[in-house]
């Protein structure tokens, strides 16, 4: 339906490799609009020939009062074939020409403006059934999407341009009912039917819904049978969840290979700590090099927990070795985290190429590896089974468990631990007298905050001092700078300002943040300022009659559509974890309509749930915690902190925290402090148990 009469248009274009180079470009010899943005992805191409502007008000006015198409270009600092679009057709002189003799040419960081990428990456899901970035979009002047593509090819876009501009001269009304189309199929994919069954999450079939998804589970090397491979913390958060409250071993056993996995690949920076966005093949080897924030604050909280549940110190390993990365290079003195680093970066001869910071000859390991040579060769794989062969380079990975390699070397677990820290000091030391990747050094609310519940989580489970001061020293970076005087919330920091209006990601992460620093330190504020800003979201985002919220404030401009974001990806969806928040907060306040709305959120999901198990993953934590007890796990008086750190060395997945040192009036804690004394209350719906002195009482009245 929505491809008829384009496919003639698109029928010479493949999404292919083009190695051909582009004109040159003297640098400086062009300057557009984007040179007074802030993005570092705009900014890199506001010395491009193209007459480049940003998305806002007056741009779109100029499109209207042009009559002329838009040209829609989404994007992100870190995304590989973004800069190679850039140097074959949007540095080319006579693409620019094209470009700029009949169209409004627009610029978006999709990371500033994941509205609008939304909306068009809708449109090309629905023209294509794919996606991704670069995302090229051509618009009607009003905004809305007639053709959409990926990467092109510099010949192939300049024909596909040319055909979509005579089309437009010739025959606009074609365009335009085909534009008409396609927005009623883009506005269909936000309604969210109202489920008109009664609530009842016994029929939530977890268990048959888990058995389907592992008909797709790689057994051999962990993830989803499929090549590229996402990492998807969300997914094995609520698979290890799960397996743990099933005592389910062999569902578990896979969800902790899948975690081994990770770690021992490509994908895993295994001299600098940190993981890349995904593996291009089925064994996690090779990644897509860029490294997200997202990403890494997700997996640490993954890893934190697995670390609870299986003290294998590999895992501890990880959690260390990524947040020193973070600390090291993704943090702003502020306590701000950066946004993501690059894919790629130069090669001697100035060229950009995808991992060329990350990769390593022969020769040069030969060179930098004189202890112990053959046992780093045999660790790491430098042989076939690690060799990048596009690239004659290698990508470390590992095969073995230390203690599977120690046993096979016959060494000391301490012996293998120093010779680690001496190899990755020297190919670090080596790799750092490179050009180093492009940091994108926006920091984006909602990042900001699943990195903040990464540090928590890591506290939690490790008591490491450091990460706590990163974490306290980061919230009160968001709430200093990114809170707004109306209440509401900033979603992009830079240089100084702060800048766009809020989404619902960033409430989401926020409020999930703030309530983790609260349960850590049991400062009120925190919650306080969470209860604060679901009001605001209550306010602004409007309640669907499904209960979900909106993914954009009603102080924003309109688009083709208003979305309701609610399906989990990489990230988890931000009405699931606002949800969850809801659900929490409900408890805090005594708002039993936060718990409701959190229910009937779940329930008007419910039909989707059983065929898209890993787009709903975090939906299936919350069904968790309506299908079972949920604890409301209540410590009062001056050893609170010492008995809660006790209780975090158990993984409970089904409990809220409410504690305090002193005399507090909060709903769950008024009239049960009494000086001098400590007390444990184990409680379900306000309903406690009686109230017991230490952690190993308390641990069995939640079945621990």
């Amino acid at each position: 339906m929505y491809k008829s009469f384009l496919l003639s248009i698109l029928a010479g274009l493949l999404l292919l490799a083009c190695n051909s180079n582009p004109n040159a470009v003297e640098d400086y010899a062009y300057t557009n609009s984007l040179i007074h943005e802030t993005s570092p992805y705009l900014l890199q191409h506001a010395h491009n020939p193209v007459d480049w502007y940003a998305w806002n008000d007056s741009t779109l006015a100029k499109a209207k009062r042009e009559n002329k198409l838009m040209l829609i270009s989404v994007g992100y600092a870190a995304c590989h074939w973004c800069h190679v679009m850039e140097r074959e057709s949007f540095e080319d002189t006579a693409v620019a020409a094209v470009m700029n003799a009949n169209f409004i040419n627009i610029k978006v960081d999709r990371e500033e403006r994941p509205d609008v990428d939304q909306i068009y990456m809708n449109a090309i899901q629905l023209m294509k059934g794919r996606g991704g970035w670069p995302l090229n979009v051509i618009a009607l002047p009003d905004g809305r999407p007639v053709w959409a593509e990926t990467y092109v090819a510099k010949e192939e876009w300049k024909r596909a341009l040319s055909q979509i501009q005579t089309l437009y001269e010739d025959s606009p009304e074609r365009l335009v009912d085909y534009a008409a189309r396609l927005e009623a199929g883009i506005k269909s994919l936000d309604l969210v039917q109202i489920n008109r069954d009664e609530v009842d999450f016994s029929a939530l079939k977890t268990d048959s819904i888990v058995t389907a998804w592992s008909s797709r589970f790689d057994e051999k090397d962990g993830g989803i049978a499929q090549a590229p491979k996402f990492m998807m913390p969300n997914n094995y958060h609520f698979l290890l969840r799960y397996a743990v409250e099933t005592e389910d071993q062999e569902l578990l056993e896979f969800v902790k290979l899948t975690l081994k996995k990770m770690a021992f690949g490509g994908v895993y920076d295994q001299v600098g700590g940190g993981f890349a966005r995904y593996s291009t093949d089925m064994r996690w080897h090779i990644p897509h090099f860029e490294k997200m924030l997202y990403d890494n604050g997700q997996l640490v909280s993954l890893y934190s927990d697995a670390y609870l549940v299986d003290p294998n110190p590999l895992y501890k390993d990880i959690v260390y070795e990524t947040l020193n990365y973070i600390e090291e290079e993704m943090t702003h003195e502020s306590g701000a985290f950066y946004s993501s680093l690059d894919a790629d970066s130069k090669s001697p001869d100035g060229e950009l190429i995808e991992g060329a910071y990350y990769v390593y000859t022969e020769a040069e390991i030969d060179s930098l590896i004189t202890d112990r040579p053959e046992l780093f060769k045999s660790y790491y794989n430098i042989n076939d089974y690690g060799k990048w062969e596009e690239e004659s380079s290698y990508v470390l990975i590992r095969q073995e468990t230390d203690e599977e390699f120690t046993a096979a070397n016959n060494i000391s677990q301490a012996e293998l631990n120093g010779l680690k820290s001496l190899w990755k000091e020297k190919l670090g030391v080596y790799r750092d007298t490179r050009p180093r990747p492009g940091l994108d050094d926006k920091s984006l609310t909602s990042w900001n905050g699943l990195m903040l519940k990464g540090y928590l989580d890591a506290y939690r489970v490790f008591r490491e001092p450091n990460f706590l001061r990163a974490a306290t020293k980061n919230a009160n970076f968001i709430k200093d700078q990114q809170l707004k005087s109306d209440g509401g919330l900033w979603h992009s920091y830079k240089d100084g300002k702060s800048t766009i209006n809020g989404y619902l990601e960033d409430y989401a992460a926020v409020i999930d943040g703030f309530i983790a620093m609260y349960e850590i330190t049991f400062d009120q504020q925190w919650l306080d300022l969470s209860k604060q800003l679901m009001k605001y979201a209550q306010t602004h985002f409007g309640y669907t009659d499904s209960r979900l919220f909106y993914f954009t404030s009603d102080e924003d401009a309109q688009l083709v559509s208003r979305s309701i974001e609610y399906r989990d990806n990489v990230i988890p969806a931000s009405n699931s974890i606002m949800a969850h928040n809801l659900l929490r907060l409900g408890h805090y306040f005594d708002q039993t309509d936060w718990i409701k709305d959190a229910q009937t959120m779940l329930h008007n999901v419910l039909p989707e749930v059983a065929a898209y198990p890993s787009s709903f993953s975090n939906w299936l934590q919350l069904g968790r915690n309506f299908q079972n007890e949920f604890y409301e796990l209540v410590v009062v008086g001056p050893e609170a902190e010492a008995v809660l750190a006790e209780i975090n060395k158990t993984y409970i997945p089904n409990k809220m925290i409410a504690a305090s040192s002193s005399s507090s009036d909060a709903p769950l804690l008024k009239n049960r402090f009494i000086e001098g004394e400590t007390f444990v209350y184990v409680c379900v719906n306000n309903t406690c148990k009686l109230p017991v002195r230490t952690a190993e009482e308390a641990l069995p009245l939640m079945g621990y």
